[in-house]
């Protein structure tokens, strides 16, 4: 079998509304990086969906970085929705990534409604 590697895994939400924002900041920041996308409601929300995901990533495709993506007004956190709660899951998220694969580089961003980008430090 043939090796593919990719240089980073991403994941965001795949709410609609942020699809335009989300390919225009792919075709700028990645755009001299191979990448395997998943998109799934609520991004990290479901980190166990995609924690299996990025085993299947790192196993197959040998990337070295992550970027998660949270995003305003998310549907699947409803009321939850806010940028406190997306920042603490995702520092959740990088923690659990960290702990598992350590040699790996986490990026962690919060896209708003009107397609800025935030860095989540």
């Amino acid at each position: 079998m043939t090796k593919h590697i990719a240089q980073a895994f991403v994941v965001a939400c795949m709410d609609f509304r942020f699809q335009k924002y989300l390919h225009e900041w792919l075709a700028t920041q990645m755009q001299d990086k191979t990448y395997d996308f998943v998109g799934y409601a609520g991004s990290t929300k479901s980190l166990d969906v995609i924690m299996s995901q990025l085993d299947i990533s790192k196993r197959l495709h040998e990337i070295k970085e992550v970027v998660l993506i949270h995003h305003e007004d998310c549907g699947a956190y409803g009321a939850e929705s806010t940028p406190e709660r997306h920042a603490t899951d995702l520092h959740k998220a990088k923690d659990v990534i960290l702990e598992k694969y350590p040699d790996l580089q986490v990026h962690l961003l919060y896209l708003h409604l009107d397609g800025t980008f935030e860095q989540v430090v």
